[in-house]
């Protein structure tokens, strides 16, 4: 078949789980031997320039002098409500290798796409309207699109992937408009010829809450590309890199690695770590999120006032870099309080490092008899197993041989098998 995926999250520079997503199904699709094509929706219109079209996907958009009066906010609202009535052509972006395209567009897919500011114009539409916009992809013979996005297109079956409904379930935790992102799950609920998700967890939310027949729902899980970031690199090379990074030794740290933002629990991670009394360092990766500016804020005095350089706060890390470190860590704490999936949790045990996680949501499924598991709600919980994490080797060893096997399941052939026997499902 011919597919097209979204390139919503893939375009963007720092990514996400779900940007990982994107590239992993591009990368499974085309293994099983389709045309898989990414739809950017870069701001710059298409140009007569083959080159500057390439330019265009990973150019950042200048900063707006001002801000923008109602009279251009208006017909901004008014192209984009056209834009669903009758439809935009998307247009081939030809790759020429003369571009040097950031590490995130480096992709193995058949063709790029682009439509200008699809995906900002359809989400104003979809406000403005409650009407998804068109894209004109007439070949395409199946559309994924690996986020909740208010568009289709016509002529092809429209495929939707709803990693979870954490809007609805934890609401004080995402900035989404409640009832704008209701309003979209619904209609993609009713009209999506199919929705795809990741854990059975999601998929039971999304029956529960949003009336969805459970045979319009299929959990595929997900895959992980993280083993490929980290290349070759030997035991030796990493305790080296951690060593010049950190200035620890292998396996002498703890590891959180996600965004700083209320669903992830840091404020109690770091109650119930210093209240642990370990002297193993932690290490937190990630920049603040949406609503995390308080946990940012603590994190930032913790790491002033420490100075024993019992908490390192590294911000973003490109993911190559990541990989390394959470190759070399001791342990990963990852006490979310709710996910789709929980990505941090399969790459850390696909990289051999044991791993402390919640005992709630979709977590279980995917660590498996393979993690050590807390109540996210419960400090001293977090405490006790951190401190037994930290002082007992042979657990340690244990989790790590267990992990390595649990997250087999969802290797990257694992996840085309099942992704195979989907399409076949939709012939």
């Amino acid at each position: 078949m011919k597919l097209s995926i979204d390139g919503f999250n893939i375009s963007l520079a720092h990514g996400t789980g779900v940007a990982t997503y994107g590239r992993n199904l591009a990368k499974a699709a085309t293994g099983l031997g389709h045309e898989a094509g990414i739809l950017f929706g870069a701001k710059a219109g298409h140009s007569k320039v083959s080159l500057l079209n390439e330019i265009a996907l990973a150019e950042v958009s200048p900063v707006e002098a001002k801000r923008r009066s109602l009279p251009e906010l208006t017909q901004g609202a008014l192209r984009a409500v056209k834009r669903i009535t009758i439809g935009e052509a998307a247009r081939t972006v030809r790759i020429s290798g003369q571009v040097i395209l950031p590490q995130n567009l480096q992709l193995d897919s058949a063709f790029f796409w682009n439509v200008r500011n699809l995906y900002t114009a359809a989400d104003l539409a979809f406000r403005v309207s409650g009407a998804f916009s068109q894209v004109k992809l007439p070949e395409v013979e199946l559309a994924h699109w690996t986020y909740p996005l208010p568009v289709r297109i016509p002529g092809a079956r429209n495929v939707y992937t709803l990693h979870d409904l954490v809007p609805l379930r934890l609401p004080y935790t995402t900035a989404d408009v409640k009832r704008s992102y209701y309003a979209l799950c619904k209609r993609i609920a009713r009209d999506a010829d199919h929705i795809i998700t990741v854990s059975e967890c999601s998929r039971r939310d999304i029956i529960e809450i949003l009336g969805v027949d459970e045979g319009r729902v299929t959990n595929l899980y997900q895959s992980s590309d993280v083993g490929d970031l980290l290349g070759d690199n030997s035991e030796a090379e990493i305790a080296r890199y951690v060593e010049g990074l950190l200035g620890v030794g292998l396996r002498e740290y703890f590891l959180f690695f996600g965004a700083i933002e209320p669903k992830k629990n840091v404020a109690r991670l770091l109650e119930a770590f210093l209240g642990s009394g370990s002297n193993t360092p932690l290490v937190i990766v990630g920049a603040p999120g949406w609503g995390g500016e308080r946990d940012a804020k603590l994190l930032k005095s913790m790491t002033l006032l420490d100075n024993r350089r019992r908490i390192i706060w590294l911000g973003y890390l490109p993911r190559d870099m990541l990989a390394r470190l959470i190759a070399g860590a001791k342990a990963t704490l990852f006490p979310s309080l709710y996910e789709g999936f929980g990505l941090p949790v399969l790459e850390s045990m696909a990289l051999g490092t044991p791993v402390l996680t919640s005992n709630i949501s979709s977590i279980p499924e995917v660590g498996g008899d393979a993690a050590l598991y807390i109540n996210p709600y419960d400090v001293q919980s977090i405490a006790a197993a951190i401190m037994t994490l930290d002082a007992d080797a042979g657990l340690r060893a244990g989790l790590s041989e267990r992990g390595l096997q649990q997250a087999q399941r969802f290797n990257i052939q694992a996840y085309q098998a099942r992704l195979a026997e989907f399409y076949q499902g939709l012939r």
